[in-house]
């Protein structure tokens, strides 16, 4: 509808058209686009031939007095519309028997032919309005048609109000102790055979070889971080033992499978804080029996929300939430493989060497992306069988992470790049296996409920955010939620972490998603205008391939000295695919595009068509403005501030709750929507 009142805004409206056949009424249309200058004369034969050739076919009235003859191909260098009050009806064959007197000519590139459904269905429901039809009858000028046609959208914008939120069954649990916990226990306990046997395919395969690099590439590299701010304290044997403990014990009996568990970035960045805190108090020596302590108490604070059915808070979370917090955590992915990359290079000039191994490491990363982008795509290709088509899309990372690595090591320079480097060498703190906690002194013991308070807020919010992007309703999980009992996991190894000193294990939410992903059966959408996005149909819920993925990592652990083969760069790159992965099909991603984007080819969906795009750009401002503040807390050099970050991430929750104050309520509903709306049957405008 927009190309229509943009085309007769042009002067493409002709009024009392003498004609008798279709071919006059395209004559004169195509006359009056040559004449404005908006088709070149000598397309003139090209489109008149190309419409006659089409109405021959097939006969483009519609019915109620209208006709849409249409002409696509690649020499039109733009789509063109021309709307035609014919002076009396003449009968061009539409299908209700009724005289065609409005005609609406459209011709265009071949690209713009999958928006023709759309046009379509705009222009017979705007025909099939009898207000409208009358005054375009007795419309005198292109103020009059473009008038008639404004007040035909103020009568028929779409009503429909916005699809109430609900709030899912494992949310709705009574305020009596435990209720959340078992309820979640028996609704998961009956699948949890099924969780099983429908591991037992090819797909899961490919989901452990690429989780088993996607989960030991963080481990490793944020263990090495953290090994070096807390001098060898805590560092990356520590962080995959948990990583393998944890994520096993988790996919064996967590409530929600697919979320995988791993150390996050606001975690790692909480340790760092509270061994500079213990260090500048004068217990670096003792900062395990600190950490542990801290670590007892977050453990028992995050049971006691799971007993006290805390989890139900998360209804008052939403999209908005949800997604500033998923694009926060895949933006810490991608900065972390970035700053690595940049580190080369800043690091060979420092030490005045060439730039021949940050530009290796750079090739084997973006070579890694680009492939594992490129495959993962693949199952939309034309070529090969469609089995060989599903394979290369479901092994695509793990078949780019193997080519780089053949790649460094073809090309002689891999024992000259950094690599998988894990020691296993503990702590001088570490007596034996567990921490020793009665050496702290006593005030510290207390003390340490302060930090943890902090602690639990970011591990509940973390977990349960996972928690509800895996699970939400776009994804089609059959099995149900756990959220309550989920949480009681987490809060039992959390305290067994910190008996054992290990770094604490929470819900990943790139690895959850990319585990996720790598287990869904998609489609393609075209959507109108032409844009493509994919469409879960089917995720194969199962406990195997986190079972698998975490045995892997065990392994691993008995092999450390051959993960040094494995470039870093390489790992790097599969940081970047899941940054960029996970951030794919986030609404306010999209969204952020329409603030450079020719607002007249927005995509056509549920929140566009009924919302402003002032109102659309300002709440996505919103939005970034709060990702921004999380982002700059992340790296603030003031560690009290740094340590507050789950209050600030809390805190996006009021924050949502006000803007009900400055928004229509419908327009932020249909923005905020947990689920896309039923889509009606054609989009009006």
């Amino acid at each position: 509808m927009k190309q229509l009142i943009k085309a007769i805004s042009q002067g493409s409206c002709l009024l009392n058209l003498d004609a008798t056949s279709m071919d006059q009424v395209v004559e004169s249309s195509i006359d009056i686009l040559i004449q404005s200058g908006r088709l070149p004369e000598y397309q003139r034969e090209l489109v008149i031939e190309g419409v006659h050739q089409r109405e021959q076919m097939v006969p483009t009235a519609i019915g109620s007095a209208s006709a849409v003859p249409h002409f696509y191909d690649d020499r039109i260098e733009k789509p063109l519309m021309v709307f035609v009050r014919l002076k009396r009806g003449v009968n061009f064959g539409a299908p209700d028997g009724i005289p065609t007197r409005y005609v609406f000519l459209l011709i265009g590139p071949t690209d713009q032919a999958a928006s023709h459904l759309d046009s379509l269905a705009s222009i017979a429901r705007m025909m099939s309005d009898n207000v409208c039809q009358f005054e375009l009858t007795y419309a005198e000028s292109v103020e009059d048609v473009l008038g008639v046609i404004e007040r035909h959208l103020s009568r028929n914008a779409l009503a429909q109000p916005p699809k109430p939120r609900e709030v899912v069954q494992g949310l709705k649990t009574s305020r009596q102790p435990f209720a959340g916990i078992s309820q979640d226990f028996a609704r998961r306990w009956k699948c949890y055979r099924a969780d099983f046997v429908d591991g037992l395919r090819s797909k899961s395969i490919a989901s452990i070889v690429f989780m088993f690099f996607a989960c030991i590439a963080p481990a490793v590299t944020f263990g090495g971080l953290m090994g070096r701010e807390t001098e060898g304290a805590i560092g990356p044997a520590q962080m995959l033992t948990a990583t393998a403990v944890c994520g096993f014990l988790y996919a064996l009996f967590a409530g929600s499978p697919l979320v995988i568990l791993g150390g996050i970035g606001p975690l790692l960045i909480f340790t760092i804080i509270l061994y500079q805190l213990c260090a500048d108090m004068g217990l670096g020596d003792q900062f395990l029996g600190v950490y542990g302590w801290v670590g007892l108490w977050t453990g028992l604070l995050v049971v006691l929300m799971a007993v006290t059915n805390a989890s139900n808070l998360m209804r008052y979370f939403t999209r908005f939430t949800d997604e500033i917090f998923s694009a926060l955590m895949s933006l810490i992915f991608i900065y972390k493989a970035v700053e690595a990359l940049v580190a080369g290079f800043t690091g060979a000039q420092a030490a005045g060497e060439s730039y021949e191994k940050a530009l290796l490491a750079l090739v084997l990363a973006v070579g890694t992306f680009y492939v594992a982008m490129s495959l993962a795509s693949f199952r939309r290709s034309r070529y090969l069988l469609p089995w060989i088509r599903e394979f290369l899309a479901d092994f695509g990372p793990s078949i780019a992470l193997v080519c780089m690595v053949m790649l460094a090591w073809t090309l002689g320079s891999a024992a000259t790049l950094d690599t998988l480097q894990v020691s296993d060498s503990g702590s001088g703190q570490r007596t034996g296996l567990w921490v020793d906690l009665w050496s702290v002194p006593h005030w510290a013991k207390l003390a340490a409920v302060g930090p943890a308070f902090l602690a639990a807020v970011l591990i509940y919010l973390s977990q349960n955010i996972t928690s509800r992007l895996v699970n939400s309703p776009q994804n089609k999980l059959e099995k149900g939620e756990a959220y309550h009992w989920d949480l009681l996991i987490i809060g039992l190894l959390v305290g067994l972490c910190s008996l054992l000193g290990w770094p604490w294990m929470v819900a990943a939410t790139v690895r959850s998603l990319a585990h996720l992903r790598a287990l869904s059966d998609t489609e393609e959408v075209i959507q109108p205008g032409g844009q493509t996005s994919e469409r879960v149909l089917h995720v194969h819920e199962n406990r195997v391939t986190g079972v698998a993925i975490h045995l892997l990592i065990g392994g691993a652990m008995f092999a450390l000295s051959y993960l040094q083969y494995i470039p870093l760069a390489a790992l790097y790159g599969i940081f970047l695919y899941m940054g960029f992965v996970s951030l794919r099909g986030v609404q306010f991603i999209e969204r952020l595009s329409f603030l450079v984007m020719d607002s007249a080819l927005y995509p056509v969906n549920h929140y566009t068509r009924r919302v402003p795009v002032k109102t659309i750009h300002l709440f996505t401002l919103i939005q970034f403005v709060c990702l921004v503040v999380l982002c700059v807390i992340n790296v603030f050099p003031n560690q009290v501030v740094r340590i507050l970050f789950p209050i600030f991430i809390a805190l996006l929750v009021p924050v949502r709750f006000l803007l009900n104050r400055f928004f229509d309520h419908d327009q932020i509903e249909f923005l905020d929507a947990d689920e896309e709306p039923d889509e009606e049957e054609f989009h009006w405008v």
